[in-house]
């Protein structure tokens, strides 16, 4: 294909026939872009180590061809097939031998993303142009800012739909026969790096984005630190009116100072001080916006309260961050404040994020499962200081000593699991040596939350707080974190069935 072609090929309506494209990867999003690219008529094959029976079933009926087995080596049928353009799902690292091989060779190489931004026209607004989007990324908080922001539009009257990293594929919601007036895109670190190798004619240009915070994760995908941070500022590129940042993590800041955008395009800061001009912030237990206003140098408009937010269960820190940030994507787009007042009242986090599980016997069990990195697990204690904290799993090759140091020193005691457990045990010794540790041998994995909550509520033995906040992903010894969120509370449940804390088998021993 003609370098030229390719440039052509950014609508819905441009001429896909016979365009020869290796999906990699048959997830929910690889099968999303076999869909899409099979409907415009490209040739498409899919290659992929395995495949969910439904999926490889519904290739050949839609028109693609599947090729199963290991693609730790570029395979043969790849390079016989000789492809124009490579969309490969986002679980494919940049240091992966069949990317190096796409872009060795010099072949297009696209994430999901880039396509989806491509063919955006399928389904017009009623002016006849493009639902709007707005970028969502950040270290942590990313899934629910998307759903509050994509809450807050609707509550305003727009046509909004959450996607991405989210779960539902960009693509779908682009084909959605319903159409929308607002795509709320949450991305992923691995989807921005894609979209960093986007030509000019496959750029993104949102109306308004969001990096949330920024601190290590995903070391081993993309290689280094400075990389995923790269990544996570590729969200403001090319922004036309709103770039969100957080006052309270200057990385963000300095992504903004950074971003080529579009002329005119604002920055929009928030945390949970005082506001200035051109921010949304905290004023004596009011959540209130100075941006979106004609008079934001001496006046500011009521968005909520923290006591509303408290009898909705939103109050932690680190939520009402979000909140104030999704609140800033949603005024860009026009919607009133007593729309997201309203909004906020009936909202609700999903589970596994500082969800409260139970309360019995004096002892609260938080489920915050969802805090898989070292920064999610510090908002979480920070929100209940002197828990007794579950951490350990999968570290992805963080560093877990700074978050010992300072938040996890606050802690009544820890419990720890995974399995390997040397980092953190290490960890504590040097950096808390006051805090009593306790370790759950890996063993039988299905039994490692009832011996957590045994373990916990001897430690608590009256009244206090059990928050489970890993700092880890969960893959050594559970199928998701929402597995591992989920035992967690069957295993509280069933502590509280057999009657009495002191069925907890007496008080435990430290390590």
């Amino acid at each position: 294909m003609s370098a030229e072609r390719l440039a052509g090929l950014t609508s819905w309506h441009a001429d896909w026939s016979g365009l020869r494209v290796a999906v990699l990867g048959l997830s929910m999003t690889g099968f999303s872009v076999a869909d899409t690219l099979a409907e415009l008529g490209a040739d498409v094959l899919v290659l992929s180590e395995s495949a969910e029976e439904e999926y490889a079933r519904l290739l050949p009926v839609i028109g693609a061809r599947l090729e199963l087995g290991p693609l730790d080596a570029v395979p043969e049928a790849l390079t016989a097939f000789a492809p124009e353009v490579v969309i490969a799902s986002p679980g494919f690292a940049p240091a992966h031998p069949v990317i190096r091989w796409v872009q060795d060779e010099g072949i297009a190489l696209w994430g999901d993303v880039e396509l989806a931004w491509r063919v955006r026209d399928k389904v017009l607004r009623a002016d006849g142009t493009p639902a709007d989007w707005v970028l969502i990324t950040g270290t942590n908080g990313k899934t629910t800012t998307t759903q509050l922001t994509a809450t807050l539009l609707v509550s305003g009257g727009l046509r909004a739909a959450p996607c991405g990293n989210i779960g539902v594929p960009v693509l779908d919601a682009v084909r959605d026969p319903v159409g929308f007036d607002v795509l709320v895109v949450e991305l992923s670190s691995h989807q921005l790096w894609y979209l960093g190798l986007s030509r000019p004619e496959g750029e993104l240009f949102p109306h308004a984005a969001v990096c949330l915070n920024l601190a290590d994760d995903h070391l081993v995908w993309h290689g280094s630190a400075q990389a995923y941070r790269d990544a996570k500022a590729l969200v403001y590129r090319n922004t036309r009116v709103a770039c969100v940042y957080n006052k309270a993590d200057e990385a963000t800041r300095r992504m903004v100072e950074e971003a080529e955008v579009v002329e005119g395009a604002r920055a929009i800061g928030f945390d949970l001080g005082i506001p200035g001009p051109s921010d949304l912030g905290v004023v004596e237990g009011l959540l209130v916006d100075r941006a979106f206003l004609d008079d934001r140098a001496r006046s500011a408009l009521e968005l909520t309260t923290v006591a509303d937010l408290e009898a909705a269960g939103l109050s932690a820190p680190h939520i009402v961050q979000n909140i104030l940030a999704a609140s800033a994507l949603a005024r860009s787009l026009g919607v009133e404040p007593e729309a997201i007042h309203g909004a906020l009242q009936s909202f609700r986090l999903d589970a596994h994020r500082i969800e409260v599980v139970a309360r019995h016997a004096g002892i609260t069990w938080v489920d915050d499962s969802k805090a898989t990195n070292p920064h999610a697990a510090a908002s979480s204690l920070r929100a209940y200081p002197g828990a007794v904290w579950v951490v350990g799993g999968d570290l992805k090759g963080v560093d877990i000593a700074d978050l010992v140091a300072d938040a996890g020193a606050t802690a009544r005691a820890a419990v720890v699991i995974g399995v390997d457990r040397t980092a953190v045990i290490a960890a504590f010794e040097r950096h808390a040596p006051t805090v009593p540790v306790f370790e759950v041998d890996a063993g039988d994995t299905g039994q490692v939350m009832n011996r957590v909550v045994e373990i916990a509520a001897g430690i608590v033995d009256g009244e206090g707080t059990v928050l489970l906040a890993p700092a880890a992903a969960s893959f050594d010894q559970f199928s998701s974190y929402a597995d591992r969120g989920h035992r967690f509370a069957e295993a509280v449940r069933e502590w509280i069935d057999r009657g009495s804390a002191d069925d907890a088998g007496g008080s435990p021993s430290a390590v």
